[in-house]
């Protein structure tokens, strides 16, 4: 059995391919994907050959120049597209994502609305106890809402303490993370928005 350091690692491999693979397939080259984004072209060809390891927000804002969910470009399996303007995400129809960069034990519950033209992607939260081994940063701005429990939120060297019914925003280009602080893990909502330039 593979432990977690290994799984972590196959993720992040298969994340990189997956991410050029889209981009090969919508025939897209590094720079142009670079314009769409936002993110440099070298950030990109590190990011594609596993040499960089992107957060969460990151990963959303190449979806959007991919014009893919997130799920697909973690999981590598299409996604059916919507043209609607009314778009419902069923409480089963909800999936658990991990990322590289979140703490071991946080868990990313993900909303495919299937729209490429989103201006955001939200997500449940489950908040482990640990902090992540390094702050979020990326651009693009976020809206954190405490379901349940309570946790710390560190932001640009800076702790608050945010308990249920609390709401922060926040650009996030500056480093931030939480840990949960509570007996229970804190679920939050939170909506990470179009850092492309939509919103």
């Amino acid at each position: 059995m593979k432990n977690s350091t290994q799984k972590i690692n196959d993720l992040e491999l298969a994340i990189a391919s997956h991410i050029r693979k889209k981009r090969l397939e919508k025939g897209l080259t590094l720079e142009q994907l670079a314009k769409l984004t936002g993110l440099s072209k070298g950030y990109l060809s590190q990011i594609e050959n596993n040499e960089k390891n992107p957060p969460i927000g990151t990963l959303t804002k190449i979806a959007y120049g991919l014009e893919i969910s997130v799920i697909e470009l973690i999981s590598g399996e299409p996604q059916a597209a919507k043209s609607s303007k009314l778009s419902i995400v069923r409480s089963d129809q909800q999936q658990a994502i991990t990322h590289a960069e979140a703490a071991m034990g946080s868990i990313y519950n993900s909303f495919n609305f299937g729209r490429p033209d989103r201006l955001m992607d939200p997500y449940i939260v489950t908040v482990c106890h640990k902090y992540p081994e390094k702050p979020l940063i990326h651009s693009g701005q976020e809206i954190a809402y405490t379901l349940s429990g309570r946790h710390q939120f560190y932001y640009d060297a800076q702790t608050y303490i945010l308990n249920t019914g609390d709401i922060v925003y926040f650009d996030s280009d500056r480093p931030h993370m939480s840990r949960s602080i509570g007996k229970e893990p804190a679920k939050v909502f939170v909506i990470f928005c179009n850092p492309a330039g939509r919103a």
